[in-house]
């Protein structure tokens, strides 16, 4: 699928860029050239220790903001893919500086769009997360905002052969600032932070998110978001996981946050197909053309459509890691040495 094309991954230096570095060097050989394009010229500088250029001949390191069009438009010259996961994403971050965050999330990602139709991209992969669905917080509302945005650039490609998608999943394990590497380090102090004892969450590894950009960049027509079907995890569960034994102390949910995260509303039910690994947001412009569209979708993803009520709520999944499983996948995706 890859082989021969030219690959550009926005956010490169973050830990699912990364990672996405490292699965397609190694499950794509003959990729023609791989760019990493981010802003923080010491993360650059540290993963080239990681992936040297004398060792991997086709990557390149490209130092730029995503906020900067005629930096975007200059790097992306003769690159065929696009994998746009550079974002500002820390919630209270974006709360205390609200139009910095709309300036990368919102501003970039228009900024890629149309430097993506005027260069000859032809494959486009937004990464988006649970918080876009019905946001409570800036962060979630500026990634609501680069949905649509990267659905709705469908609709202005006209003769430039370049097909837009979107993949939205909940929190992954392991990720910089992401919660079991925070409970592991707050354990060592005697004490584990609760937000609330009845808060869940989505889980998924590095590579099931590497998975889906894959997906996407295969099987999209152009305007789906895509909706993994993942487990749910109690947190009083991971803290058990992590520390047995040690106290935990409930601080309250902080500002922006929801009790229990969301993939798909009751409102896009209408709109939402269900395939046997994921569930897909069918792009609908006119309402006249819908029942057209969500066939045409359907055939192609070979899916079905979802309950007129049907929604995607961490609180009510179908399915729960246990503290036992939990403690597995921290070994598998955090820290082989781990011990609880």
């Amino acid at each position: 699928m890859l082989n021969g094309k030219s690959i550009l991954i926005t956010g490169g230096t973050g830990s699912l860029g990364k990672r996405l570095v490292s699965r397609l060097l190694s499950e794509f050989p003959g990729i023609k050239r791989l760019v990493v394009f981010s802003r923080d010229e010491l993360k650059q500088f540290e993963m080239a220790q990681e992936f040297p250029p004398s060792g991997y001949p086709q990557i390149r390191y490209f130092i730029g903001d995503i906020r900067d069009a005629d930096r975007v438009a200059r790097s992306l010259e003769g690159i065929d893919v696009v994998i746009h996961a550079a974002a500002l994403k820390q919630v209270p971050t974006a709360e205390y500086n609200p139009f910095e965050c709309i300036k990368t999330n919102v501003i970039g990602a228009q900024n890629l769009i149309e430097a993506c139709i005027n260069t000859g991209v032809k494959n486009v992969v937004a990464l988006s997360t649970d918080k876009a669905a019905a946001p409570v917080n800036l962060y979630g509302a500026t990634k609501l905002c680069s949905d649509k945005l990267f659905v709705a650039a469908n609709n202005i490609r006209g003769h430039h052969d370049i097909r837009f998608s979107v993949v939205r999943y909940g929190n992954v394990m392991g990720s910089r600032g992401s919660v079991v590497p925070f409970f592991m380090e707050q354990r060592k102090k005697g004490g584990i932070p609760i937000t609330d004892p009845a808060m869940t969450r989505f889980n998924i590894s590095l590579d099931g998110g590497v998975d889906l950009v894959l997906h996407a960049l295969e099987h999209s027509l152009g305007g789906e978001i895509y909706i993994p079907k993942i487990p749910s995890y109690r947190i009083t569960d991971v803290a058990d996981a992590i520390a047995p034994g040690v106290p935990q102390t409930v601080v309250g949910i902080r500002p922006g946050e929801k009790l229990h995260e969301e993939m798909i509303t009751a409102s896009d039910a209408p709109n939402t197909l269900e395939t046997t690994r994921n569930y897909v947001i069918v792009p609908m412009l006119y309402q006249e053309a819908r029942d057209e569209l969500m066939a045409r979708y359907a055939a192609h993803h070979n899916g079905e459509t979802v309950p007129s009520d049907f929604s995607y709520n961490s609180g009510e999944n179908t399915e729960w890691l246990s503290v036992d499983e939990l403690r597995t996948l921290i070994r598998k995706h955090v820290c082989p040495d781990f011990q609880p």
